[in-house]
This record gives structure tokens, sequence and C-alpha cells, in this order.
């Protein structure tokens, strides 16, 4: 018997922005189909305007396990991971052994075809966009905070907004201009 699949459900126990007044509650599944929703696009629009060679179908699998290692750490909150080295790196540790605890959870023959998408070659394009999809949900979800007058999430949206303008892919700064702004409408705006 292998529990992979049955851990993995509990994505969706897990919330995020912990340490944020929520109005609208997210939780790392949510999370993770967004993601891989939005790095499949930046990987098409990469191949269909700029001739890249993504493989989109690979980047949106990796997206959807990114956070995979949450359902034994927890969301560690951006503040407390990102702003200390020391504890980012010993953070960066105990994903990587969380990983290998639910790589362990599959069938033998299953684990190499599953180490592309639990621990991804960060190095690659790929990643990349990735990376980006992740910080666009993050700038998508303070747009919806806002929009629902949830102040506390402002200064993040700024933050990340300019986090994401300096990122050099003409992908990214395509999904931003033409996809972004319909996450700051209202349903009947974006039905016109």
């Amino acid at each position: 018997m292998h529990h992979f699949f049955a851990y993995l459900s509990r994505m969706k126990l897990i919330r995020r922005w912990g340490l944020m007044r929520n109005l609208i509650p997210e939780n790392d599944m949510e999370h993770a189909m967004q993601a891989a929703m939005i790095a499949h696009a930046l990987a098409l629009i990469g191949n269909v305007r700029y001739g890249r060679d993504y493989n989109a179908e690979h980047v949106m699998a990796i997206a959807l396990f990114h956070d995979v290692s949450e359902v034994i750490t927890g969301d560690m909150p951006t503040p407390i991971k990102h702003n200390n080295p020391q504890i980012r790196e010993e953070f960066h540790k105990i994903e990587r052994i969380a990983i290998q605890r639910l790589k362990q959870m599959l069938p033998k023959d299953l684990r190499a075809a599953y180490e592309p998408l639990l621990l991804p070659d960060t190095k690659t394009a790929e990643h990349s966009l990735v990376k980006a999809a992740d910080r666009l949900c993050a700038y998508i979800k303070c747009l919806e905070e806002t929009k629902a007058g949830n102040n506390e999430f402002l200064e993040a949206q700024e933050s990340i907004l300019a986090t994401l303008h300096a990122i050099d892919l003409p992908e990214v700064q395509d999904f931003l201009s033409e996809f972004v702004p319909g996450f700051g409408m209202s349903l009947d705006q974006i039905s016109k």
C-alpha cells in the first residue's frame, strides 16, 4: 500500500498566508492548480511569441508539485522564511527531507519518474517559469484581497509587483499586462 496521493490530497488542508488577515481563504491545492495553469500559459506564450522551446506540459506538472513538501512542513510565512539567510537555508533542508519522505511513499518503480517533478532542476528555464507563476499567483491574491476591501495586502501587492516587473522574461510581462488586470474587475466587467 502506498500513501503518496493520500498525503498530497491533504494539500487542501494547508492554509496559505498564515500571518495575514484573509477575506478569501486559499489552500495549497487551490494555489497549485492556479500556479500550474499560469506556468502552462507562460510556456505557451514563450513558445508562440518568443520562439522558446518549453515543454508546456512538463512546466505545468512541475508547478502542480512545487509546494507538495508543505503537507509535511506546513506553509512557512514569507517574512520568516526569506528574511534570514540561515533560516531560509535550514528551511530548504527541511523541505528536501519532506520531499524525500514523500518520494518514499511511491512505489519503487515510479520514484525515478516523479523525481524531476518533486525535485526539479532549479537552474532550468522551465523552473524559472514556475517561480514566475508562483509570484504571479501571489500578486493575484493581493489584487483579489484588496478588491474585497482588505488593505492588509496593499504593501505586499506593491512589493510583489516590483519583483514581477524585474523578471526579465517577456512572457511574464505579457501575462501581467494581458491577463492580470481582469483579476481586479467584477464578474460583470469581465463578462462584457
